[in-house]
C-alpha cells in the first residue's frame, strides 16, 4: 500500500505543471481592418490568444506606432515567445480604408455647383492632396451635406460625410465658371485651310478666355491660319483669314446683271480680297475704276449703281 502511494506521488511530481512558450514571428503586412489590433494581427496564431486586444487601431487610411518592449512583454503573459530578430525599435501597423480622394471630391462639389448655378465650374481645392477615409466595413459613401459658394470671389467651403454615421469634414477651395470652347484637334501650317474635321472642343475657365476669342466654329472653319497655330489652344480672330480669292494685279472677270441684260469685261484687281469682299478693280476697256463684290475665284459682280462708270 505505502509503494502504491509512492508511485502515485512520484508520477505526479514527473508530470509537467505548465505548456512551453509558443515561439512566434511578426506578420510581414501589418494591415488591420477593424478598430482594434490584436495579438492574431501582429503574429500567426489561433484561439483566444489570438483576440488579445493590443491598441486601438489608427484611423482609417492612417499609421500608428508601438513599442517593442510592451508588445514582447503581452506577447509573454500569453505565452508567447518573440524574439524580435530583426531588432525593430517601434512596430508601424497601418489600418485599410475606403478612400475619397481629391478627385471624387472635386467631381462631386463641381455636380453640386452645377445644379445649384445652372453652369458647369472647375473647383480647386485648397488642399490639393486631401483625402477622406472611411473604415472598411463602413456603410454608404460620401455626403455633401453643406455647400458656401461665393460667385464673385470663387470662395468655396462644403461639409462633407465621408460616411453614413461619420462627422463631417470641412471642405474649402475655389470654384470658376468654365465654357465649352472650340479649339484645333492638331497644329495647323500658316495659311492652312481649316475644315470641320480640325475643330475639337475643350473647357476653359471662362476668366481666362479672352474677348477677342472666337467661339462660333463657324468663323474657324473654311477659314486660312494666318500663322502657325497650336492645338488645344483659344484662337482668336486675328489668327485667321478668309481664303483669298482675288489677288492684287490679277486679271478678272467683272460681272453686271440686272433684268434683260448681263454684261461682262476683264478687268484688274488692285487689292487682295476673299469671298464677299468689296474690291476695287480697274475696267481694261474704259480704264475706270470700280468697287464690285468677289464672289468667286477670278470673279466678282458689279452692283447696279456702279453701271453708269462700268
Amino acid at each position: 500500500m505505502i509503494r502504491s502511494t509512492c508511485f502515485a506521488l512520484a508520477l505526479l511530481v514527473s508530470t509537467p505543471t505548465a505548456h512551453a512558450d509558443e515561439n512566434v514571428f511578426l506578420r510581414e503586412n501589418l494591415s488591420v481592418e477593424g478598430a482594434q489590433l490584436t495579438l492574431g494581427d501582429l503574429f500567426d496564431v489561433g484561439g483566444e490568444t489570438a483576440q488579445v486586444v493590443v491598441a486601438r487601431a489608427p484611423a482609417p487610411g492612417q499609421r500608428s506606432a508601438i513599442d517593442v518592449n510592451y508588445v514582447r512583454h503581452l506577447a509573454a503573459e500569453h505565452d508567447l515567445t518573440w524574439s524580435n530578430a530583426n531588432g525593430l525599435r517601434r512596430i508601424t501597423v497601418s489600418r485599410a480604408s475606403r478612400a475619397v480622394t481629391a478627385s471624387v471630391l472635386r467631381d462631386m462639389l463641381e455636380g453640386e455647383l452645377f445644379a445649384i448655378e445652372g453652369r458647369p465650374h472647375q473647383v480647386q481645392l485648397a488642399n490639393q492632396a486631401l483625402s477622406l477615409h472611411a473604415p472598411v466595413s463602413s456603410a454608404g459613401g460620401p455626403q455633401i451635406v453643406s455647400v458656401n459658394f461665393e460667385p464673385r470671389s470663387g470662395m468655396l467651403a462644403a461639409e462633407i460625410r465621408p460616411y453614413d454615421g461619420a462627422q463631417t469634414v470641412r471642405v474649402t477651395g475655389r470654384a470658376y465658371a468654365t465654357m465649352e470652347i472650340p479649339v484645333l484637334a492638331a497644329p495647323v501650317a500658316m495659311g492652312q485651310e481649316i475644315t470641320a474635321d480640325m475643330i475639337a472642343w475643350t473647357t476653359h475657365r471662362s476668366d481666362r478666355v479672352r474677348p477677342d476669342a472666337v467661339l462660333d466654329p463657324s468663323s474657324i472653319i473654311g477659314f486660312e491660319a494666318r500663322r502657325a497655330l497650336r492645338a488645344s489652344e483659344p484662337l482668336r480672330s486675328f489668327d485667321l483669314t478668309r481664303p483669298l480669292m482675288v489677288t492684287r494685279g490679277e486679271l478678272v472677270t467683272l460681272i453686271f446683271e440686272s433684268p434683260g441684260i448681263q454684261l461682262s469685261v476683264s478687268a484688274r484687281a488692285t487689292e487682295n480680297a476673299s469671298q464677299g469682299d468689296v474690291a476695287r478693280f480697274v475696267n481694261l476697256q474704259s480704264n475706270r475704276t470700280i468697287e464690285a463684290v468677289v464672289d468667286g475665284p477670278g470673279r466678282a459682280r458689279v452692283g447696279q449703281r456702279s453701271n453708269a462708270s462700268f
